[in-house]
């Protein structure tokens, strides 16, 4: 019988990617497998905030969001190796991946425009997708972040069918090629 690999995860690596990638979904599975914590960005400002996201842009505005945004991510990549999920909008920001870069790994989800589509063109949860044209925004986003995500210490394409334990599987797989992220030991 074929002993599991036991993992070690030196560094936290933080997924970034497109709304409807998988980050979420993906990191809590990642990190179930890995034993280490999981933090999703967004939750943990809502919580810092007492507010929604939808509630800080409207009272505060993207900037004040932005400012904690970075503070958020600056303390979760201070804490243990973990794994995080960022808001799609957080890698944008040199700051951010600067942050990143020098305390952990950004490992990119990439997933085509028709997979996102797919996965987030029938719900109403995705503030920026409230236009007349969903889709025509959507690909809009997508070109326009697409090379800054691309910018990522690591890329993981997303196949659009296959399971949350498959993608989180090709991560680990990924990851696992790089000792200085995640030691393997069997």
């Amino acid at each position: 019988m074929r002993q599991e690999p036991i993992y070690q995860l030196q560094r936290t690596v933080v997924l970034v990617g497109m709304m409807g990638s998988g980050k979420t979904a993906i990191g809590r599975t990642l990190a179930a497998r890995l034993d280490v914590p999981f933090v999703d960005s967004d939750a943990a400002i809502e919580e810092a905030a007492a507010l929604t996201i939808a509630e800080i842009f409207e009272r505060d505005g993207e900037a004040f969001f932005r400012k904690r945004e970075t503070e958020v991510l600056r303390r979760l990549l201070s804490g243990p190796p973990g794994i995080v999920s960022t808001g799609g909008g957080a890698f944008l920001s040199a700051e951010n991946r600067d942050a990143i870069a020098q305390m952990g790994v950004a490992m990119w989800l990439d997933a085509d425009l028709k997979t996102l589509w797919d996965r987030v063109g029938h719900k109403d949860t995705r503030p920026l997708l409230r236009t007349a044209d969903p889709l025509a925004t959507l690909t809009k986003i997508y070109k326009e972040r697409t090379p800054i995500y691309a910018r990522a210490g690591l890329r993981m394409r997303v196949v659009p069918d296959a399971s949350i334990e498959e993608t989180t599987q090709s991560v680990i797989d990924t990851l696992a090629r790089h000792p200085d992220i995640l030691e393997t030991r069997s």
